[in-house]
């Protein structure tokens, strides 16, 4: 009696079984890391130093215009570790988001020419932002140990999971972007846009009460459900606050880690999948319409 081969499941061709393919094909994942960071370092003096520079101009702007020019550093007991723990936020945000966004399109010469699972691109993206978020973390934790960091195991869960929130978040929207950056080429404006205002729209310069003190109670509840603002108020919690001398209830929002930390995981997750699903519906085209 013959044995039966078995029935090879088929897909449609251009489609892929998404982050399975991308952990499937590990080493050709970083095959396209160490070329994103070739090409945005090729014929720099510097090199990854940039990665500790740019940030640090950042900083230095933002502590002068509003730490020393609008007098934010005196109502803020350690204002420089309360400004750069969420420069650091917003900039693995900004840099997984705006260079996800574009990684299909930037990548259409190749997508064009071999098949590869089309979500190595904007998965890359995110593992380069953070070769440059390790740094800016390094320079964070030294600062915070100078100022007197003593944090206990509920504030390092806390940045973790923040990490964790910025990433899939950032991601998500990098991929929902990059696929309607394929189509339509206005999404990359669109992303700017998101970038910019963000920075304003989280708790980085100023501190959340400001938020539910000046606007109305429903402006503070959408504030809250964001989970940038909730991002960046978990690392406050966790490199920030353990700084200061006389640590008040009211430096935390309330329910940060018991309502708002799990509403922001939903949140992003939701919107992972949907993204997801976008972006897989959508990528046998990708070759096409580029």
């Amino acid at each position: 009696m013959e044995m039966q081969a078995p029935a090879t499941q088929l897909r449609p061709p251009g489609q892929d079984r998404g982050l399975r393919d991308v952990f499937a094909n590990r080493f050709l994942l970083k095959l396209i890391v160490d070329k994103e960071i070739q090409i945005r370092y090729r014929g720099t003096v510097l090199g990854l130093l940039w990665s500790y520079l740019k940030p640090g101009v950042q900083f230095l702007v933002f502590y002068i215009a509003m730490g020393v020019f609008l007098d934010l550093n005196r109502g803020i007991e350690n204002f420089a570790v309360y400004l750069f723990s969420g420069i650091v936020v917003m900039n693995l945000f900004g840099e997984v988001f705006g260079n996800a966004s574009r990684s299909v399109v930037a990548n259409g010469g190749l997508l064009k020419k071999i098949y590869l699972p089309r979500q190595l691109f904007p998965v890359s993206n995110l593992l380069v932002a953070f070769i440059h978020f390790v740094p800016q973390l390094a320079i964070l934790l030294l600062a915070c140990l100078v100022t007197g960091w003593r944090p206990d195991i509920k504030q390092l869960l806390a940045v973790i999971v923040g990490t964790l929130i910025i990433a899939l978040f950032s991601l998500a929207l990098g991929m929902l972007f990059t696929t309607f950056n394929v189509f339509f080429r206005d999404a990359e404006n669109i992303v700017d846009l998101i970038v910019m205002v963000s920075t304003w729209a989280s708790p980085v310069l100023y501190m959340w009460t400001m938020v539910r003190e000046k606007l109305w109670d429903w402006v503070y509840y959408v504030y809250m459900v964001n989970p940038l603002t909730v991002a960046v108020e978990l690392f406050h919690y966790g490199f920030w606050f353990p700084t200061t001398d006389n640590p008040q209830i009211w430096h935390v929002p309330p329910h940060l880690m018991t309502g708002w930390t799990p509403l922001a995981i939903v949140t992003s997750l939701v919107l992972f999948v949907i993204a997801d699903r976008l972006f897989r519906s959508q990528e046998g085209n990708f070759a096409q319409e580029l």
